[in-house]
């Protein structure tokens, strides 16, 4: 994010041009692994090494896979689950214009990326899937904004499963020149220059890079910012209900569900859930209860 601010003082008029980094990239020299490899100056590592001043998959900066795959695949280590607001993929364009004419675009299209907590993209979401553009419209660098928390971002493409559109490539390839990937190095913390505290009641601490709001909350709590359950609810998110059965009917526990202040007549158990028969002797000693002073 750039910026300019305008300072006047004492008559003059000074112009300062400033360079804020709102995230930082979190695979700058982290550890890549890819499923193919071309040539050992074409290696994983090479698309998050900080150089992309040559987009030429075979130039000693971009990372390229093999010939003649049918899946490409290829994946960042963090080093830890961080909390992911975009990213930003430099693809290799041979040094020409990037365009319809230029035939990577046709390498590139029909690309997937996984954020997981294990190398198993599987195991992770989807944050995003090309299935829209054509070699006429797919950008590059292309910036993606994922705002999810994970340890390994994997970028996947193949052509596993024709027929595909024309403009496919008939095989799939990794032509990476770079791969960053923007948020908050520190789990716990949100906003642009990542000083926001998450919500204390976010499930292992984790929220949204952007607004703050949980993944998901801890047993007791509910709602973007992880607060307490409303009244007449309990449990994990909130979604059970007292039982309407207690001494006073829809409070409970909001961690256990059981009953505050016993149960209604005819009622027993920790939640009020059993039902009895009353004989004569029942309504004569609850009636004897009452009237003890």
């Amino acid at each position: 994010m750039t910026g300019m601010v305008l300072l006047v003082c004492c008559g003059w008029t000074v112009l300062l041009c400033l360079s804020v980094q709102a995230y930082e990239n979190l695979a700058l020299h982290k550890p890549a692994w890819q499923n193919s490899t071309y040539r050992s100056y074409t290696g994983a590592e090479r698309a998050v090494d900080g150089q992309y001043s040559n987009l030429h998959s075979r130039g000693g900066q971009c990372a390229a896979s093999d010939l003649v795959q049918t899946t490409a695949e290829w994946r960042v280590d963090l080093g830890a689950v961080r909390s992911i607001h975009h990213i930003v993929i430099q693809y290799a364009t041979g040094n020409i214009v990037w365009g319809e004419n230029n035939l990577r675009t046709s390498t590139f299209l029909g690309f997937s990326v996984y954020i997981s907590n294990t190398t198993n993209k599987e195991d992770g979401v989807l944050c995003f899937r090309d299935i829209n553009y054509t070699r006429a419209t797919i950008p590059n660098p292309v910036n993606i904004s994922c705002p999810y928390h994970g340890r390994y971002v994997i970028y996947y493409n193949d052509r596993t499963h024709p027929p595909y559109p024309e403009w496919y490539s008939k095989y799939a390839w990794i032509e990476l020149c770079e791969v960053e990937v923007y948020g908050c190095p520190s789990p716990g913390y949100y906003g642009e220059n990542c000083s926001l505290e998450c919500p204390q009641n976010c499930q292992d601490g984790y929220c949204d890079a952007v607004e703050g709001n949980c993944f998901g909350c801890t047993h007791r709590y509910i709602g973007p910012n992880c607060r307490d359950c409303p009244e007449r609810l309990y449990g994990r998110n909130c979604l059970q209900h007292c039982s309407m059965t207690c001494g006073d009917p829809g409070k409970c526990d909001i961690m256990t569900g059981h009953c505050n202040g016993g149960c209604q007549v005819g009622w027993t158990g920790s939640m009020c859930e059993k039902g009895y028969h009353l004989t004569i002797n029942d309504i004569h000693e609850n009636v004897h209860v009452l009237k003890t002073p």
